[in-house]
């Protein structure tokens, strides 16, 4: 539910209304701009009755959201979220963002060998796995803590912000001190725990779509991080499962076009997990491109013969700059543009 204040309406009129709804034991979540004073009212508010809220002095109109998502909803908030990080890269905006990296961190020369590369090529946002969720327990599970410290330390070197998954609360101090975004995998899309532990820091968070969820589901995860204080979310479509085996999942290219009809929170692209097959990258993300994703992130490795985990998916270097060359010109007739 959202209400909407009378041009005017004075502070004492705002607090009385929202002291009423916090003693009926709503919660309340600002949403005001220069132009106007708006709130949220959050929890389950079909027991109450817009029109006991019309009745108090400064009240314009109030509005039930029919979406079971509240904050991410375009209805909350009209305007796009706009997510800038710590070395300037602007997620949401009018830039195609590009994240990049290896798929696992193995060590700090192979990082560097990376980042370097990426970087040359006009990316600003290093990605990478310290801590891997792998279907075999017998797999490469990461280097932890120390590789997130690498990570770290390479980024710093060439000036890139960092991202890299969290898999469970217990990290979530080093998470906060070390990255610039945390990323929250497709397996941990309803790990409620995890989203609500992520939505009281206050650090991006990029919540990828979980391998059978739907839109509305995806979208209901973002509101427990943002209903947990933390409204700096990043959706991302990393492809879902279908009957169809010839990719690794199915890119749902559509799903960006309906999260921006029906959220204004920013939303990328991972077609390395989608199509799990490096000469699918560049087309698709032309294609993420092409409906007006705020970006990609994509798997980068310049041994993927020897890579210990996806080496199938990831761009070698000089493909890497190949497609950044092409999505460049792309986007000069395209919203969103990528700038190097």
């Amino acid at each position: 539910m959202i209400v909407q204040m009378k041009k005017g309406a004075t502070k004492d009129e705002v607090d009385h209304i929202q002291k009423y709804l916090i003693n009926k034991g709503f919660g309340i979540k600002d949403a005001s701009s220069d132009e106007v004073t708006l709130f949220g009212v959050l929890g389950d508010v079909k027991s109450l009755d817009p029109t006991q809220l019309r009745v108090f002095s400064g009240v314009e109109n109030v509005t039930r959201i029919s979406s079971p998502y509240k904050l991410a909803s375009k209805a909350f908030k009209k305007e796009p979220t706009i997510i800038t990080l710590k070395n300037g890269v602007v997620i949401g905006g009018d830039d195609f963002v590009v994240m990049s990296g290896p798929c696992s961190v193995e060590s700090e020369e192979q990082l560097r060998i990376i980042a370097k590369a990426v970087k040359d090529s006009g990316s600003n946002v290093l990605r990478g796995g310290v801590f891997k969720p792998r279907t075999s327990p017998y797999a490469f599970q990461g280097l932890g803590i120390e590789g997130l410290k690498m990570m770290r330390k390479v980024a710093d070197e060439f000036g890139m912000a960092i991202i890299t998954e969290l898999m469970g609360t217990e990290h979530i101090d080093e998470f906060v001190k070390y990255v610039d975004i945390i990323q929250l995998g497709a397996r941990n899309m309803q790990n409620f725990d995890l989203l609500k532990a992520v939505g009281k820091t206050n650090i991006p968070v990029l919540l990828k779509r979980g391998l059978s969820a739907t839109i509305e589901e995806w979208l209901m995860s973002a509101e427990y991080i943002m209903a947990s204080g933390n409204d700096q979310v990043i959706l991302c479509e990393r492809g879902i499962r279908t009957f169809e085996k010839y990719t690794r999942n199915t890119l749902d290219i559509s799903a960006v076009l309906a999260v921006r009809e029906l959220s204004h929170l920013p939303v990328i692209v991972d077609p390395s997990h989608a199509a799990g097959k490096w000469e699918m990258i560049e087309s698709l993300s032309l294609a993420s491109l092409a409906v007006e994703a705020d970006g990609i992130i994509v798997e980068v490795h310049h041994d993927p013969e020897n890579a210990l985990s996806d080496g199938a998916q990831s761009l070698k270097p000089h493909k890497f700059e190949h497609m950044m060359d092409r999505l460049e010109k792309a986007s000069t007739v395209f919203s969103k543009q990528l700038k190097r």
